[in-house]
């Protein structure tokens, strides 16, 4: 599954050379954090593209904030396409793999939000 998440993240983050090794480091810990977020039974396998899709943004979002400027200007994997504008490096792009890698993921994740538990009116 890791070199299918490099795969993709390289993609959308066309790292350069030296970037490379930032990038394999980022694909390992997206990995683990995704696997993590799984609700308990869910196996990154039951999840199917989704994975590493959502692994390879979350990944693609840490180098792209080490990144200056740059970018991608179309991916598509699956049905999962991704057009970004101006620079790579900005917050909102970063913001956006994020938001997409838990929608992604939002029917094999925990929630982990907020629940109020015990509260009378």
């Amino acid at each position: 599954m890791y070199e299918e998440i490099l795969r993709l993240a390289a993609a959308i983050a066309q790292p350069g050379e030296a970037e490379q090794p930032l990038l394999e480091a980022l694909c390992a810990a997206a990995e683990a954090e995704t696997a993590a977020r799984l609700r308990a039974g869910v196996s990154p396998e039951d999840c199917g593209s989704c994975f590493a899709c959502a692994a390879a943004m979350l990944a693609a979002a840490g180098a792209l904030s080490c990144q200056g400027s740059g970018g991608v200007e179309q991916f598509a994997a699956g049905d999962v396409q991704l057009r970004l504008k101006g620079g790579a490096g900005g917050d909102e792009t970063v913001q956006a793999l994020r938001r997409q890698a838990g929608e992604l993921m939002r029917p094999y994740w925990t929630d982990g939000g907020f629940a109020f538990a015990g509260v009378r009116g």
